[in-house]
């Protein structure tokens, strides 16, 4: 505990340098996702393209992403935009899944029943299938969100400044206290993230709220049994 209250500062800088690194690329991860997620829900031959390319994307390791990376974008290895887009590779390769299954458990009864009143393609993306997909969305976020926090950590190797590099600094000095503080730092600010998404979701989608209400409800009433 000693090294913790006197490293508070440097505590501090790293829980914000990691915070810089990974909220973009949840963000983005999300953005990029949509319309792919669209595409892949929307028309049958793109689905198997667009599923697998996602899925062989999570599969590159992180080390020669950051490699390959810098060679690609003219970006210099140390440079914290390669994690970034890195981060944002990944949180697109589990977005897109979750998009496309999110689009998929919407009831075509109620995407024809918007056809039917006037909607267009586009307006029915974003007034129907998109709010009624938003709690599968706001799952898979929140599993980017923690999966983006956990890979930030890797950064470090190549320079890049979060709580990782307590963890890199820690072993170099041997500082045990170091090490386990780095863990537990990335650990709360997961918990941070997923607590603000959960937080969001209730603020954008209130009617999810209402239907748990009712499921509720429902449940503490119990059957009348008439006799006779």
């Amino acid at each position: 505990m000693n090294w913790v209250w006197a490293n508070l500062d440097l505590i501090w800088d790293r829980t914000l340098d990691h915070l810089v690194l990974s909220v973009p690329p949840i963000i983005l991860s999300f953005v990029i996702a949509l319309p792919l997620g669209w595409l892949a829900n929307r028309y049958r031959l793109s689905r198997g393209v667009i599923l697998t390319a996602s899925g062989l994307l999570y599969a590159i390791p992180s080390f020669p992403m950051f490699i390959v990376l810098p060679a690609l974008v003219g970006t210099t290895l140390r440079s914290p935009l390669n994690l970034v887009i890195a981060l944002t590779i990944y949180g697109v390769a589990l977005m897109v899944r979750v998009v496309a299954d999110g689009l998929a458990s919407v009831d075509a009864d109620v995407q024809r029943s918007a056809v039917a009143v006037g909607f267009s393609t586009w307006t029915t993306f974003w007034q129907v299938e998109l709010p009624l997909s938003g709690p599968v969305l706001l799952a898979g976020l929140r599993v980017v969100a923690v999966s983006t926090v956990s890979l930030a950590t890797v950064g470090a190797v190549i320079g890049a400044q979060s709580l990782g590099s307590l963890f890199t600094d820690g072993f170099q000095r041997g500082i045990q206290a170091e090490i386990i503080t780095g863990i537990v730092a990335t650990v709360l600010l997961a918990l941070l993230l997923d607590g603000a998404l959960v937080a969001v979701g209730r603020l954008a989608l209130p009617w999810t709220r209402a239907r748990k209400t009712v499921k509720a409800d429902a449940r503490l009433r119990l059957p009348v049994e008439v006799t006779s």
